[in-house]
């Protein structure tokens, strides 16, 4: 095959680097096999974790969303081809980041060893750069940009939130994602420092997941789900713990109405505006919690667990109680789901006593259980659509009883 090699001219003086614009480069060009989607062959190549490599892919190939790839035809992925240098793939690029130079090496040797390339890049001299690297969001690029992150950060980092000390030696904190009326709350203990937890509220956006628009004003499951995910996450930072709320609305905070106004301005945690289509949100969601999972394992962190937190829909004469899916391939994804609906089934042998409590915890090989490399559990509150189940969610004492209650099933 022949490629068009790029030449840069290379300084010693590093300088950082202005990317141009990707369409001035050659790119590595693949034969799709039988059976091929994107998201297959892109992940042979190891592309598919990062949603900007998708969109880059159906870009350079002029592909419809919606369409598929046709097996034996020839598809350029989102990989650049250099000319190395023969002495550093720093210089060869022009940048000064020892970070992404080995990440690119690694990729080039994870390959060669996989068949996928024939040759090493210092003995062919050609160069293979994932276009995330150049392109897409990244720590090191963007570690000078404002975080959305709430989290009660280690000591070598600052805290996003203004902290006082009381007489009584209580530490205050404050972050306004929680909104006006729990911006401010008390730090309990240190019980769960040095612990990661992503709270990720299920849909958002256009997509306000299933809906009641029969009731007496419509429900929109999203919502609801937020407004627990907010409660959990203020549960567990207030014991000290790193809290990453994966998706955010900063209009909305903890609200105490029952009826929550439906809306479409939810964003990712790095401000970006939700995809559309469904499968895109997943794996963009899955993407951004699976970087933060890497940087802080890199940190040292080794206790970090995920929670998604949903309503379900059916039919409106079925009462449906909170129930729990894990992943089947990790012990700690099932261990937690058990922990939730023993706490769960607990809290109703007291406060509801002979009532009885027939939650489930069942297996799920759901997209954002099997694609996220924190340990996981999915959990659905009710059913919207059944009058009884409502007041589980739409009362905010019941709301916040909720998040309680999986706070203490999560630290178990």
């Amino acid at each position: 095959m022949l490629f068009k090699i790029l030449i840069l001219a290379v300084s010693f003086v590093f300088t950082s680097l202005s990317y141009p614009n990707p369409s001035t480069y050659e790119r590595h060009t693949v034969k799709a096999k039988s059976g091929d989607g994107v998201y297959s062959l892109l992940r042979r190549y190891g592309l598919a974790n990062d949603y900007c490599n998708i969109e880059e892919f159906y870009n350079v190939n002029k592909l419809d969303k919606k369409a598929q790839l046709k097996s034996g035809k020839n598809y350029n992925i989102p990989v650049y081809i250099y000319k190395y240098n023969g002495t550093s793939i720093r210089s060869t690029l022009g940048v000064d980041d020892w970070k992404k130079a080995v990440r690119i090496k690694e990729y080039n040797e994870e390959l060669k060893a996989k068949g996928l390339r024939k040759t090493h890049y210092s003995d062919s001299k050609i160069l293979w750069v994932p276009h995330h690297e150049l392109y897409c969001y990244n720590e090191n690029r963007n570690k000078d940009k404002k975080s959305n992150t709430i989290e009660a950060k280690p000591k070598t980092e600052k805290l996003p939130a203004t902290v006082k000390t009381n007489s009584e030696k209580k530490t205050e904190l404050h972050n306004a994602l929680f909104g006006s009326k729990y911006k401010e709350y008390s730090k309990v203990d240190n019980s769960l420092k040095g612990k990661v937890f992503y709270v990720v509220s299920g849909h958002g956006g256009i997509d306000p997941g299933t809906q009641c628009t029969d009731c007496t004003q419509v429900l929109c499951e999203d919502e609801y789900a937020y407004d627990v995910a907010l409660r959990l996450a203020r549960n567990l930072l207030q014991r000290g713990a790193i809290v990453e709320m994966i998706i955010q609305d900063k209009n909305d905070g903890i609200r105490d109405e029952k009826y929550l106004k439906c809306d479409t301005d939810e964003v990712s945690i790095n401000g970006k505006k939700l995809p559309a289509k469904q499968i895109n949100r997943l794996n963009a969601r899955a993407i951004d919690m699976n970087a933060l999972y890497r940087h802080y394992k890199k940190k040292g962190y080794k206790d970090q667990k995920a929670i998604m937190i949903h309503i379900d829909s059916n039919r409106s004469d079925l009462k449906m109680d909170s129930y729990f899916m894990y992943y089947k391939g990790s012990s700690t994804s099932i261990g937690m789901a058990k922990n939730m609906y023993n706490t769960f089934k607990s809290k109703y042998a007291k406060h509801q006593k002979n009532r009885g409590y027939k939650g489930k915890i069942k297996e799920g090989n759901l997209f954002m259980l099997s694609r996220t490399l924190p340990p996981a559990v999915y959990v659905e509150l009710a059913n919207i659509k059944n009058k009884n189940n409502q007041k589980r969610f739409t009362l905010p004492s019941n709301r916040q009883a909720l998040a309680d209650w999986m706070y203490e099933g999560l630290i178990k």
